[in-house]
Formats: C-alpha cells, sequence, structure tokens
C-alpha cells in the first residue's frame, strides 16, 4: 500500500497546495458561512455518488486542520480503497461555519485525486496478469505533480521520474544536439552517474543505437503494431522498453503480447474527470 511519505515532498506540497486553495478560495471571508450563528456546531458527511478508487484523504485532513483544528474527521475508507456509488467516505464534526467553508476545496482535491487514483485502477486491472507496469507523464496538474503521482500510485499504475532532475529521457533534440544516441547516453553517464537513461526512438534502426548503447530504458514512441512485433528478446540485454503515445485503453491488452516493460500514459493525470462527491450537513 502506498503511503505519502513513498512520494518525495509530498508532505510539505500537501501544506502548500491547500493553504494556496484556501486563500484562493477564502480571500477575506467566507460572507455566506458568516449568516450561521458562530457558536453553531454541526454534523456532516461526504459521499461518492459513483464507483470510484478514493484518493486524497490527507488533503481532506489538512484543509480543516488549516481552517480549524476543532473539526474532526471519521474515515470509513482508505486512500486506494475501491468502493460503490453512494457510500459514505467519512463523517465529520465541528464548527458548521468551519465545515461549510472548508467544503469546496476538501471536495476538490478529494475529487481530483479520486478520479486520477479510479482511472489509474481501469489501466493497471487491463495489464494486471502480465508482467507490464502502467507509468504516468510529466503532464500534470501545475502544482499538483506530486499529488497526481500518489494519486496514481493508489491506483495502481507506477512513477516515470517526478520531473527534469531525477532521470534523464533523451528524444530527438537531445540527440541532435550531442551528435547522436551513442554520445548523449555517454554524456549523461558522465555527467550524472547512476541516473537511469532513458531514449526515446522513433525506428527501428534508432532503437537497434540505443540498445546498442546500453541505454537503461528506450521509449518507443508511436510505433506500429507491424514495428512492435519485429522487436525480438534477443540483443536487449538489461535495457527495458516502453511504448509510449497514443496509448488508448483498449489497446493495452493487445500489447501485453509484444516484449514491452512498460507502457506511458499521459491520459493517467491530464484527462481527468473528477469523480462526483457531495459533502452533506445533518439535520
Amino acid at each position: 500500500m502506498v503511503s505519502i511519505s513513498d512520494i518525495p515532498n509530498l508532505e510539505n506540497d500537501i501544506v502548500s497546495a491547500v493553504s494556496i486553495a484556501l486563500e484562493e478560495d477564502i480571500g477575506d471571508g467566507d460572507i455566506t458561512a458568516q449568516l450561521i450563528p458562530a457558536e453553531q456546531t454541526a454534523d456532516a458527511t461526504i459521499i461518492t455518488r459513483e464507483d470510484c478508487v478514493v484518493c486524497g484523504t490527507p488533503w481532506v485532513d489538512e484543509v480543516f486542520r488549516q481552517l480549524d483544528p476543532g473539526v474532526t474527521i471519521e474515515w470509513k475508507v482508505k486512500d486506494g480503497d475501491k468502493v460503490a456509488a453512494n457510500s459514505t467516505l467519512c463523517t465529520l464534526k465541528g464548527n458548521a461555519r468551519s465545515l461549510l467553508t472548508g467544503e469546496r476545496t476538501a471536495l476538490n482535491f478529494l475529487q481530483l485525486l479520486s478520479g486520477t487514483a479510479t482511472a489509474s485502477r481501469q489501466y493497471a486491472d487491463l495489464v494486471k496478469d502480465s508482467h507490464v507496469k502502467i507509468l504516468d507523464t510529466r503532464k500534470t496538474i501545475p502544482g499538483l505533480r506530486t499529488a497526481q503521482k500518489y494519486a496514481v500510485r493508489c491506483g495502481g499504475c507506477y512513477n516515470h521520474r517526478m520531473g527534469l532532475f531525477d532521470a534523464f529521457l533523451i528524444k530527438e533534440n537531445h540527440i541532435a544536439a550531442c551528435g547522436g544516441i551513442r554520445q548523449a547516453v555517454e554524456a549523461a553517464r558522465r555527467q550524472v552517474p547512476g541516473k537511469m537513461v532513458e531514449v526515446e526512438v522513433e525506428t527501428l534502426g534508432e532503437l537497434k543505437e540505443a540498445l546498442e548503447a546500453k541505454a537503461d530504458v528506450v521509449m518507443l514512441d508511436n510505433f506500429s503494431d507491424r514495428e512492435l512485433r519485429a522487436i525480438g528478446n534477443d540483443k536487449r540485454g538489461a535495457t527495458k522498453l516502453e511504448i509510449s503515445g497514443n496509448v488508448a485503453v483498449d489497446s493495452l491488452a493487445s500489447l501485453k503480447q509484444h516484449c514491452i516493460d512498460y507502457v506511458s500514459s499521459g491520459a493517467l493525470t491530464k484527462n481527468i474527470s473528477a469523480v462526483d462527491l457531495s459533502m452533506r450537513l445533518l439535520g
């Protein structure tokens, strides 16, 4: 089970993201919540109106921690749980103004990250009986990179590089500027020894060059079915193969027949439908 501590900087990012989200929503005060007597307390529930994989509970906790530490939350689920429509995710108790002021910010995080986790579970389930791993990409919502990477893990998929700093991904322009695939890989090994070196290729000829250069991973960009069938396991050594580019959900099953280790898809984080959630104060 993935933990927020498994994602670098995530704990700090949660605090920062929630602070920014509350500031943009509340501004100089929630004027509607002020219609309610200041001392009034209430109970509330958050429910899901559709089947989903839950993700985002630490963000909800942080919203109310920053707003009003007196609000208590009892979770009925944990991140990564698959739940049915109309399930109660949590109950909340506390100051009525605080509950209503934090409602939208809390739900925004929970619905987005649950949407990411739900999509990831759909992808992961399609390859669960194979050795193929589904990876996310850097096509994330700005400011929520670590949050969405965590949600992808909660859904059962895996993370590609976190950013531009933790692995090399050598593409067409890098190759041209370095004078070739071999030269680019050798330069990467010299510059930061120990970092993963991945090369993106567009032809079988470029694949051969990348394998000869002993890249850690070769990304096959928009390879056709015919080209994939032409790739064998011989002469690959320890190099892993990754498919990327226009990977649709309904094509994943067919990819399992090829000698592919990874499939990376930006759809896990950029083509997300937020889960339909609702918070209701109890009478």
